[in-house]
């Protein structure tokens, strides 16, 4: 009953679609209905408390029916704590939807300025909280985002997350792995070279420790939304705990939110998408997790994924999986991180309906019944 109290499953929706199962530290969803197909989703938990959150939100995506109708996807990898990836998964979504009904539709833009809009509420609550909880200012998340609406799929990401889409290619009738999502850490050299280019007058903007580069020698990712404490410098001082304040002050954030967004008209061949966080693409390769989805049934294929990067990370600590399964959360950390996976099937015939009207469904994996 322990391990039960972290978690809170909250859903809700059709009959038989909104509720997930908890089997130790493994939260899953073996299948559910979206607007377009089927979906599997699973979040097994590494840290003390869990960090990651998932959610898979369809129906419409405007303030009413009349709007646009679609399936919303969101993987969020906290860090330094919950509280960041917590009000990401309680905010991110209603703030996606107020602004696609006041644009009339979602775009680019509209998911932009939906993370722009949820960063700005945290930081506010950063702000708030400042002198009773000083520590909310070093919490932050990557944010991975999939909106499927009239024919196409809308990424966006801040941080590590990644998103692959299966694509069945015709003449070999192998399904191929697509990378969707672009990515923002320190061990690209693409990644350095950009916020070099940015803070060209700082010469410890990234730092090479232990064989991990990090920025200002704290963090990996580039962008995320929350992290107050590399974004104003007013709150990198006291009462900040003095490992995550720096020596000097900023004049300009030194991590951004804006994600990295891109749109793609969906193919027939296009048949799913897997959103993970970075605990899964730790262990395995895009074609690898692509491989596992296509010759397995959908039912459960999330939990599939997930026992497959578990048993990467045991095979690396030469242990078997059996025996990892009995490492307690927070001692786990030290073979895997928070894993989050969902994976959202594509039915053709679906996808190329733009009239579709479902009733509204709302999952989401991860939550601390305490926080």
């Amino acid at each position: 009953m322990m391990v039960r109290s972290c978690w809170k499953p909250i859903a809700d929706g059709d009959e038989g679609d909104g509720s997930g199962r908890v089997d130790g530290l493994l939260w899953y969803k073996d299948l559910g209905n979206h607007l377009y197909g089927e979906f599997s989703m699973a979040v097994v938990q590494a840290n003390s408390s869990l960090e990651d959150r998932g959610e898979l939100e369809s129906g419409p995506l405007g303030s009413n029916h009349l709007g646009p109708q679609g399936t919303f996807i969101g993987v969020y990898d906290g860090h330094g704590g919950s509280e960041a990836s917590q009000f990401v998964s309680d905010n991110l979504f209603c703030n996606l939807k107020r602004l696609a009904a006041e644009h009339q539709g979602v775009s680019e833009h509209v998911i932009k300025r939906a993370y722009s809009a949820t960063e700005e509420s945290f930081l506010s609550l950063v702000k708030k909280q400042w002198l009773s909880k000083p520590q909310i200012a070093s919490t932050g998340t990557c944010c991975l985002v999939g909106v499927i609406c009239n024919g196409m799929i809308y990424v966006a990401n801040s941080g590590d997350s990644r998103v692959v889409l299966g694509r069945l290619e015709r003449a070999t009738r192998e399904t191929e792995a697509i990378q969707l999502s672009t990515e923002h850490n320190v061990n690209q050299e693409s990644v350095r070279d950009e916020l070099r280019s940015k803070h060209p007058f700082d010469s410890q903007i990234v730092v090479l420790r232990q064989n991990v580069w990090r920025v200002k020698g704290l963090i990996q990712v580039s962008r995320s939304i929350g992290d107050a404490y590399l974004k104003k410098a007013e709150f990198n001082r006291d009462p900040l705990p003095a490992k995550y304040r720096l020596a000097e002050t900023f004049f300009r954030p030194i991590l951004s939110c804006e994600p990295s967004t891109s749109s793609h008209t969906l193919h027939p061949d296009d048949q799913f998408l897997i959103f993970a966080s970075d605990g899964l693409w730790e262990h395995l390769t895009n074609q690898e997790a692509v491989n596992i989805v296509s010759n397995n049934p959908p039912n459960g294929i999330a939990r599939r994924l997930v026992k497959a990067a578990l048993r990467e990370a045991a095979k690396k600590c030469e242990m078997r999986l059996s025996d990892l399964q009995k490492i307690e959360q927070g001692m786990r950390r030290h073979i895997h991180d928070d894993i989050t996976v969902i994976v959202v099937f594509l039915n053709p015939k679906l996808t190329e309906n733009t009239s579709l009207c479902g009733s509204p469904l709302s999952i989401k994996g991860g939550g601390s019944t305490n926080s």
